[in-house]
């Protein structure tokens, strides 16, 4: 059975990604996954890396746990918005404090290189965007996806990332909508 963790970056219950990623578990728990959830803006934590690396700051109850279900999962589903083509400050802030050296990589002494911690795992994000995906791609070079795909996941050791883009939101209605949380389930029952 596949272990699935959903992190859903947006603050808003009454967003569209709070209903993607419930989209995606009801497809992962219908064919068979465990699944566990974190809600990023349900955590109680600072999410200033006050002292860089300079100085470690103490994980905070809900970043434990949530180091934990990391550690736990095969396979990360990370759903959130662009805003100003990038992350949310609290998905950055989350990233920053949780995918620390030590827990998520291991500098190598002497050396620029570093130790993946992450192996084995896989991801997917799925990302809400204002603009036609191709245009976030070709004008912007999709920031958020090189951000927390190739900047943090893939550094870390997760090698396999899927991508997947919904929108243009703000053009939507509700059949497109329900086209979309029906993709993401339909995603989430075939578990990648």
């Amino acid at each position: 059975m596949k272990k699935i963790l959903i992190i859903d970056g947006h603050p808003n219950k009454d967003s569209l990604n709070f209903a993607l990623a419930n989209s995606y578990q009801k497809g992962a728990e219908q064919s068979g996954a465990e699944v566990r959830k974190i809600r990023i803006a349900d955590l109680d934590f600072s999410p200033n890396l006050q002292y860089g690396y300079q100085k470690r700051t103490e994980l905070e109850p809900d970043l434990v746990k949530a180091f934990e279900a990391i550690q736990w999962a095969d396979h990360l589903v990370w759903v959130h918005p662009v805003w100003w083509g990038g992350l949310p400050a609290i998905v950055k802030g989350f990233i920053d404090r949780v995918f620390l050296p030590g827990l998520t990589f291991r500098p190598i002494p002497n050396s620029w290189k570093w130790e993946k911690l992450l192996k084995g795992k896989t991801a997917h994000i799925i990302t809400t965007l204002d603009q036609p995906a191709w245009y976030y791609g070709l004008v912007y070079n999709a920031p958020s996806v090189n951000q927390l795909k190739k900047c943090t996941l893939q550094f870390c050791g997760i090698s396999k990332v899927r991508v997947t883009y919904i929108g243009i939101v703000k053009n939507s209605d509700e059949n497109i909508r329900k086209k979309w949380l029906s993709k993401i389930e339909k995603s989430g029952q075939k578990q990648r």
